[in-house]
């Protein structure tokens, strides 16, 4: 008899757990409807703490591989984050990388441009808003007349969930949408996935979900959104917008430009893609239509102010540059090692 047939319920256990992230993926899970009433019927849900009271200690109770499906959203960068990114592996049967954060790191993975001091120093310090006269900032310890009150400690890089425990299966997007999520769902609940480490989804670019008419790309110049208000049938790269569509992996049905916003390359790299932001880099140098260096200066310089935040928008904690240098302890600045199995302080 299976562990399913073995249970009270008759039913599988599903747990949910948000790490470094926003939310959204949180509300995602909620996006397919009536569905969800499905999934009632086939999961037991056992941890779920954005909707229902759940102790890590109930989970700790867990026998091992006793959860069939943990579907883990957000980055790693806390101790704490890591220890139930640590425990929901040991736990969990199946466990999916659900949405770009833990995915590739995506919008908090930015912060790897940064270190901690420098993080700290803008949330508790710089900011116009902030009061802090005693310089009060987090400490893992901080000792008090009743005893002693804990912290996690917070981590110099935000690492991607498969940089910190292995991963069966990814579920990229920002958040994901949620018919790939019910793709997800029933090909688990109906044993049909596919080799572990693949990601779930399509394996095409946004720019063949894309209806827009296409022509040869030849790129004088490059304009930020809020300048131009694009031709709503032309492809939008031709138009000089940044769309990402040309190397992101399908799934979303192009849902950005079809409403006049160019792909931000939230569902991550396609199929084979080691680096994303190489990709896409690559793929704009293409368009650009001069052979003069420096016109093609000017031409990047004025259009793509941040190219980190355009190319690696997503993916930096995840792409061969991973973050920014940390200062070393004797010759200045040195790489950060890009082991993800380093711990950190």
């Amino acid at each position: 008899m299976s562990e399913r047939e073995a249970s009270p319920s008759g039913k599988g256990k599903l747990a949910l757990y948000w790490a470094a992230s926003c939310g959204g993926c949180e509300i995602a899970v909620l996006g397919i409807d009536d569905k969800i009433l499905q999934v009632a019927e086939a999961f037991d849900i056992i941890f779920w703490p954005c909707v229902m009271d759940g102790k890590v200690r109930d989970v700790e109770k867990v026998p091992d591989k006793g959860i069939d499906l943990c579907l883990f959203n957000g980055g790693i960068r806390t101790s704490e984050q890591e220890y139930m990114a640590r425990l929901l592996r040991r736990k969990s049967k199946v466990l999916v990388a659900f949405g770009s954060c833990a995915h590739e790191g995506c919008i908090p993975g930015l912060a790897n441009l940064s270190s901690k001091e420098e993080i700290f120093q803008t949330a508790y310090h710089d900011t116009p808003s902030t009061d802090n006269p005693q310089g009060v900032e987090p400490q893992p310890e901080t000792k008090v007349p009743e005893g002693t009150l804990h912290l996690p400690v917070f981590y110099d890089t935000l690492k991607t969930l498969d940089q910190t425990v292995p991963v069966d299966y990814y579920l990229p997007g920002c958040p994901p949408e949620p018919e790939r999520i019910w793709d997800a769902l029933t090909a688990i609940l109906q044993g049909e996935l596919p080799p572990p480490g693949s990601v779930i989804g399509a394996t095409t670019t946004v720019c063949e979900e894309c209806q827009r008419t296409r022509h040869e790309k030849k790129i004088k110049e490059f304009k930020r959104t809020w300048q131009i208000i694009p031709d709503p049938d032309t492809c939008l790269l031709e138009q000089g917008l940044i769309c990402a569509g040309i190397a992101t992996r399908a799934g979303c049905g192009a849902l950005c430009p079809q409403v006049n916003s160019p792909c931000i390359g939230c569902y991550g790299p396609n199929e084979g893609v080691q680096d994303f932001g190489a990709c896409m880099m690559s793929a704009i140098a293409s368009v650009i239509d001069s052979d003069d260096p420096e016109e093609i200066e000017r031409i990047i310089e004025q259009g793509i102010p941040d190219p980190v935040g355009t190319f690696y928008r997503f993916s930096l904690a995840h792409s061969l540059l991973r973050r920014g240098r940390l200062k070393g302890s004797g010759n200045g600045r040195v790489p950060v090692v890009a082991d993800a199995a380093v711990e950190e302080g």
